[in-house]
């Protein structure tokens, strides 16, 4: 059962992120961000050191989730767990525009350290998708694998600027296609 405390602590990631990504960090105020979940800007204080306390979780939180989900995919058969990682990234493109613009725009602003365990995080995450892969394609190097993996993830994560004219699930088909083929036609074995 998830806590009144967890609840407003996710609550206020969430219009975080949102502001975030429509402002940028700069342009949004602590107390907008409070105005945006019903309580003063002092009043998230008591569940945040600061706004960029507020960043680096909301980035921590989406890293940790999108490597504890690879691990996770990596542990199935390689072509089960292909399934689950394309069609887990496109569930969290489509999901989460948002999260991606706050990682594109605004990773600069989080403090050296907090950067270095994201990339951490991130690193681990392509790193299983390249062991997935690699299971499905092993005359293939690594360094194109790793290659193609993240052109996948450049395509994938385009949702932000992609979305729109396409249903959700239209554009997860689209995606998923995209995304196969690519990754088909950089690995394939030659």
């Amino acid at each position: 059962m998830t806590t009144p405390t967890r609840n407003r602590r996710a609550e206020i990631l969430d219009a975080a992120a949102a502001l975030f990504a429509e402002r940028g960090f700069h342009g949004v105020s602590i107390e907008e961000i409070g105005a945006a979940v019903g309580v003063s800007g002092p009043a998230l204080y008591r569940h945040f050191r600061g706004k960029e306390a507020l960043l680096t979780e909301i980035l921590l939180d989406i890293s940790g989730r999108l490597s504890s989900a690879g691990a996770s995919a990596a542990a199935l058969d390689p072509s089960q767990a292909l399934d689950v990682l394309v069609r887990g990234h496109i569930e969290f493109a489509l999901g989460h525009p948002e999260l991606i613009r706050v990682h594109e725009r605004e990773l600069h602003n989080v403090p050296e350290a907090d950067q270095r365990a994201i990339r951490r995080l991130q690193r681990l995450y392509v790193e299983e998708w390249v062991g997935v892969v690699r299971d499905l394609h092993p005359g293939c190097a690594v360094a194109r694998v790793r290659a193609a993996v993240h052109a996948v993830f450049g395509l994938l994560n385009s949702t932000p600027r992609s979305v729109g004219e396409l249903g959700r699930d239209e554009m997860a088909a689209v995606l998923e296609v995209m995304a196969r083929t690519s990754l088909r036609a950089a690995v394939s074995d030659r």
